[in-house]
């Protein structure tokens, strides 16, 4: 109960933050990465192991600028984050500018569904709140819930605004099933770390051996439903521009993996392109494959 109450004195903190406009909020993210990076070294032991093995070819200065960057930019997703509750529809659409989504619209039109899938790169909260406001039929988009319940139908209900159906992740195959008759985008976020299983698809990411979520492409090639990347470019601080990309009109004539392997190629090049925009505090590479 005591954990619970705090959780909403929290949540009322936020909300009040999030009333605050953009270049103020940006002004509590150099704060925040001063606290972060120099003070308690959030996670940095993590980062810099991942930056080092993903780039083997940098010396340890251009590893800590790039370290540095990305912390940078880790405090303005954390405050473009809390502004989400109070962010409007014609803020969200100058911010956040979409090319070729009318290949996507194309395909709903026909009543085609459709498979989109991101990554954890530059803002994806941003993106799936502004990729809802585009798109005329029913976006789900598939997310991992918080242990705090309370937090979680808090962030529920934020990702929710513009039209948008969260849907959790271990509900995923109910609602594609039940969602047969209706045409609709499923929305994956395909860089998280799966569960450890011998069944896994390992492919080479960043110099390194990857286990892979491969779960959209076979809900892709089950339905033939054509597939969309989602590439983001931050144009600068606040600013996006997503290429809908698509990596096949019909899944079913995908060889197998083709579509998986095909996303984290293009994640790849936009990591070496600009690698601080992607989420490097994570342990993405916590699971090795086995050796026989």
């Amino acid at each position: 109960m005591i954990k619970k109450g705090f959780s909403y004195i929290g949540i009322y903190f936020l909300y009040g933050l999030a009333l605050l406009p953009l270049p103020v909020l940006y002004g509590f993210s150099n704060i925040i990465y001063y606290i972060l990076y120099y003070i308690t070294a959030y996670r940095r032991k993590v980062v810099r192991e991942n930056l080092q093995n993903s780039f083997p070819e940098k010396n340890i200065n251009e590893i800590i600028a790039i370290e540095k960057s990305y912390y940078s930019y880790l405090c303005d997703l954390i405050v473009e984050i809390i502004k989400m509750p109070f962010i409007s529809r014609d803020e969200l659409n100058k911010r956040y500018k979409f090319t070729n989504l009318n290949l996507i619209e194309e395909h709903l039109q026909k009543g085609e569904s459709v498979i989109a899938c991101s990554a954890h790169y530059g803002n994806w909260e941003w993106g799936m709140l502004a990729f809802g406001l585009n798109l005329s039929e029913t976006k789900y988009v598939i997310y991992k819930p918080l242990n705090n319940k309370v937090f979680d139908k808090w962030f529920y209900n934020i990702r929710a605004r513009f039209g948008n159906t969260p849907v959790a992740m271990k509900q995923t195959l109910r609602t594609v099933a039940g969602s047969r008759k209706t045409t609709s985008v499923f929305c994956f976020a395909s860089d998280q770390t799966p569960v450890k299983d011998p069944t896994n698809h390992w492919l080479t990411f960043l110099h390194q051996p990857t286990t892979v979520f491969s779960g959209a492409e076979k809900i892709a090639v089950q339905t033939n439903r054509p597939v969309f990347y989602l590439k983001v470019k931050v144009l600068k601080r606040g600013y996006y521009e997503v290429d809908c990309i698509r990596i096949i009109a019909h899944a079913k004539e995908a060889k197998e993996h083709e579509i998986t392997t095909a996303q984290f190629k293009i994640l790849e090049e936009n990591i070496n392109a600009t690698p601080q925009y992607w989420l490097w505090s994570h342990r993405r590479w916590k699971h090795k494959p086995e050796i026989n």
